[in-house]
């Protein structure tokens, strides 16, 4: 363990450190965060890409105590350097992606030209790379035992995640919060499209067995008859609806019981920041009107975690950078929460408190 007796958590962030100007290695964090610096398939805004370098300096001014997690960030949080080559990597098949985006957006046919076909199958042959590196990253975090959460990059990003994760824990939900479903196929003929990211992991990830969404306001008919023939594994509450319950006099705790009521015993926080009020993180990809204040969503996480249910991990997304830094200023105090959120609800075995392992017959089998 990291010797703490010389750190004050009371002073300024150290930029020398880590994030939240914390001085722990990886070897020493008990809880690890994976940049994923991607935003290939974005439709509208862009920034996302480069939002964990703007977090990182904003995370210094972000003050350590917790109220909810007085001591959390004794147990360690480290956020790995953003790999340049992935960064790379994005910012050319994005560029590619601009140029297809606005080929077909004009009515023009993709078959009859040859470069835009090109372009597609590299764009899709990229994400498919990318998953395959969020995945080899997280589940390799996850057999060394640590608490791995992940920071986008556009809502695309934790689909390898997912994948780590039901290889991990086994059967899981996710609790999506988000202003859209992202359960479109193939959108923009890009397969693994961030407008995408919660329907691959429905067709591609056996142990997810239930998608709880929360907060979506703006989605396709598709979407929505996709929903309604889910039977049990999507449930979605719209932001309407939630609006509607509160209008007509139930209050925020009632919707949250509702909401958790829905999930499995082992849950999945998937947070796209454009599931809160735009005026929070106003250059986010994809803002719609309408969303939730940060405190409504922390105490539905809290309210999660008291409820008994495991929360396993969590992914962050869709922070985009900005001139005066504003919306990694918001990020950052997300990422602190979720980070302390994460850790309290996977308290550490104590030796007091191990028990022997025993086997069938009933012996010691330590």
């Amino acid at each position: 363990m990291i010797d703490l007796t010389t750190f004050d958590p009371n002073s300024a962030g150290n930029p020398n450190n880590n994030i939240f100007g914390l001085p722990f290695t990886e070897d020493d964090a008990r809880l690890v965060i994976l940049p994923v610096p991607w935003e290939v398939t974005v439709s509208f805004g862009s920034g996302t890409a480069r939002a964990a370098e703007q977090i990182m300096k904003a995370s210094l001014q972000v003050d350590l105590f917790d109220p909810d997690v007085p001591e959390g960030w004794k147990q360690g949080f480290y956020m790995r350097d953003t790999d340049r080559k992935i960064l790379m990597k994005s910012d050319y098949l994005r560029k590619e992606a601009e140029l297809y985006i606005d080929y077909i957006s004009n009515g023009e046919i993709v078959d009859k030209n040859q470069f835009m076909c090109k372009s597609l199958r590299e764009i899709n042959e990229g994400s498919h790379f990318l998953n395959n590196w969020v995945y080899q990253q997280t589940k390799g975090l996850l057999e060394k035992g640590k608490l791995v959460a992940l920071l986008g990059g556009d809502h695309s990003t934790p689909l390898g995640f997912f994948k780590a994760l039901g290889e991990t824990f086994g059967d899981f939900g996710i609790l999506q919060i988000d202003a859209h479903c992202d359960l479109r196929v193939s959108y923009e003929d890009f397969v693994y499209s961030h407008a995408s990211v919660m329907y691959n992991a429905l067709q591609e990830v056996p142990q997810l067995t239930k998608l709880v969404q929360v907060g979506i306001r703006d989605y396709s008919e598709g979407e929505f008859n996709y929903i309604q023939a889910s039977g049990d594994r999507i449930r979605t509450f719209f932001d309407r609806d939630i609006r509607r319950r509160m209008f007509e006099g139930e209050n925020w705790k009632q919707v949250c019981d509702d909401i958790v009521a829905q999930l499995p015993p082992k849950v999945h926080i998937s947070f796209d920041i454009d599931g809160l009020d735009p005026k929070l993180c106003p250059n986010t990809g994809t803002p719609v009107q309408g969303g939730f204040e940060t405190e409504q969503v922390y105490y539905l996480f809290n309210k999660v975690k008291e409820s008994g249910r495991q929360i396993i991990a969590f992914d962050l997304n869709e922070v985009s950078t900005s001139e005066n830094a504003w919306d990694a200023n918001v990020g950052a105090r997300v990422l602190f929460k979720l980070c302390n959120l994460l850790v309290s609800a996977n308290p550490e075995a104590s030796p007091e408190t191990e028990q022997p392992l025993v086997s069938a017959d009933g012996n010691d089998a330590s």
